[in-house]
């Protein structure tokens, strides 16, 4: 094992599961966009996929709705992925300790290493970002209220170091 600004165990044939874990505006997907080249990786974004298939983007129960179908298909598409030795980003946030454990977990059970990915933004530069895209929305994401993301930021619980070492690699992005 090694601390190098990440820190992982030897063995990189395997493949890799990368969770990539933040709130919105954090740059998840521009971080899932720099590791789907640099590692080779197949990137899943559940907002691309919301986005291509929801008919009125303003609609939030719709999207609301939407996100677990769509998260739940792309999971479904990683298992497949790893378990045939291909590596898969997902961008989908991971707010809660035992989602992530479980996508942890899971993607053990197929014989892939997991890596995770926290983006450690805080409060203030996330009500920033947000208001800067959503004055110019980028291709494949949605526009963010204000009452939306103080909702989300009480219900994000971010990794503690106890959580990390569980990882076979991890990296937090400030």
């Amino acid at each position: 094992m090694r601390l190098l600004g990440i820190w992982q165990r030897n063995n990189t044939d395997m493949a890799t599961l990368f969770l990539i874990c933040g709130m919105a505006g954090a740059g998840k997907t521009t971080l899932a966009r720099q590791l789907e080249t640099s590692r080779q990786a197949l990137r899943l974004c559940p907002d691309e996929w919301i986005k291509k298939i929801i008919k009125d983007e303003s609609d939030k129960p719709e999207l609301d709705r939407l996100r677990d179908p769509v998260e739940s298909l792309q999971w479904t598409t990683a298992q497949k992925l790893l378990a045939l030795g291909v590596s898969v980003i997902l961008e989908n946030g991971f707010w809660s300790r035992e989602e992530r454990m479980s996508y942890r977990s899971k993607a053990k059970e197929l014989g892939a290493q997991v890596e995770l990915h926290y983006l450690d933004v805080s409060k203030e530069e996330l009500r920033r970002r947000i208001e800067a895209r959503n004055s110019n929305l980028p291709e494949g994401s949605f526009r963010i209220t204000k009452p939306e993301l103080e909702s989300w930021l009480a219900s994000f619980t971010p990794p503690d170091s106890e959580e990390l070492k569980r990882y076979d690699a991890f990296e937090v992005h400030r």
